[in-house]
């Protein structure tokens, strides 16, 4: 998840994945750092997922209320903060802690998951000619117990793709570039949509791809609680599907119109927010990497 937006400039004796720590370091090395990091962060992610995944029906725990495998992108983070700890804790700065974000940083993100949602769910019942809608009541859990556990579940996932891996790879790639990669990396991390139709699978990775280009533009200049925002927005995201939507069953126009209606929000953000898109990596460093 971006961060601030400003140009990072160094203390005397500090320096950061973007700069050569010594005057013998190569950009190949600099470039060796970040790689090295987000596979460590991927393989661990893919594997925890799978893993937590195949154990969740022992558990008890309800795939409606919570999905264990949200948690792999955390685990990944703890992983790779065992061996560049300081590294970490510096990409995650303002994931957690500051200043209450101003409405003008945190309330856009927010207030766009509605919004995608009532562009494919009203799209779908105009194609359909019957709206699809869940009463809470139906649910076979609590709803407000289901919003606690979506929102920490997404807050499980999101310490990883948007507080740590896109931050990481901004620093090489910048916001616009790195926010697709993130969005493509999530999207084959869900790894059970490739078990439904073609349609369905390219769908669902067009939602992921737009959906990470959403977050990672409008989270570029928030210094603070961004972890909360995406993990917010994300929870939304999910609970709008689980309401008005019937994508769970495999059909294949709900999740279609969800990766159009999701391109559309995406390309809202990037013709409201050309400067963030075209501004170089170099100028766009995040937080000092020590």
């Amino acid at each position: 998840m971006g961060n601030t937006g400003y140009e990072y400039k160094s203390a005397p004796g500090r320096n950061t994945l973007s700069q050569a720590s010594s005057p013998g370091r190569t950009g190949r090395t600099r470039t060796g750092h970040i790689g090295g990091m987000a596979g460590v962060f991927l393989a661990v992610a893919f594997l925890a997922a799978g893993l937590l995944g195949a154990v969740q029906p022992a558990t008890g725990i309800p795939d409606e209320v919570i999905q264990l495998t949200q948690f792999g992108p955390a685990l990944g983070v703890a992983t790779a903060a065992l061996v560049w700890r300081t590294r970490i804790r510096s990409l995650l700065a303002g994931s957690l802690q500051g200043d209450r974000p101003s409405a003008r940083s945190g309330l856009p993100l927010l207030f766009t998951a509605p919004l995608i949602i009532a562009l494919c769910a009203g799209t779908y019942a105009i194609v359909t000619g019957d709206g699809h809608f869940t009463s809470p009541g139906t649910l076979r859990h609590s709803f407000p117990l289901i919003v606690v556990a979506q929102f920490i579940g997404a807050c499980g996932e999101e310490i990883g793709w948007r507080c740590f891996l896109q931050p990481l790879l901004r620093i090489r790639f910048g916001t616009f570039v790195s926010s697709v990669a993130v969005g493509l990396l999530w999207g084959v991390w869900h790894v059970q949509v490739f078990a439904q139709a073609p349609a369905y699978a390219g769908g669902f990775l067009l939602g992921s791809v737009s959906l990470s280009v959403v977050m990672g533009l409008a989270l570029d200049r928030v210094r603070a609680w961004r972890l909360p925002l995406a993990g917010g927005f994300h929870a939304l995201i999910n609970l709008g599907m689980l309401l008005f939507m019937d994508e769970e069953s495999g059909a294949v126009p709900p999740m279609v119109l969800f990766g159009a209606a999701s391109l559309v929000a995406a390309l809202l953000w990037a013709w409201s927010t050309p400067a963030r898109i075209h501004a170089s990596p170099e100028t766009r460093t995040p937080n000092p990497v020590r």
